[in-house]
């Protein structure tokens, strides 16, 4: 279980120093094809489907390989 917490602090980590030296790396993060966006007036509805796909996927992978 130890290992897991490492994992999640190391990968966080990296995510954070990505951000913080190239700004716009995850600019298209959100932005994907099949997300569904709405606005209407001061009405704003987003619905960022495709992106959870994605991010579901690669935990889900992510998880099976640190099982191993």
């Amino acid at each position: 279980m130890g290992k897991v917490f490492i994992s999640i602090g190391l990968i966080i980590l990296a995510i954070g120093i990505i951000l913080t030296l190239f700004p716009n790396a995850f600019s298209w993060f959100g932005k994907l094809p099949g997300d569904i966006r709405y606005e209407s007036g001061s009405t704003r509805i987003y619905f960022p489907i495709v992106t959870m796909i994605i991010v579901s996927v690669v935990l889900s992978l992510l998880m099976s390989l640190l099982r191993r």
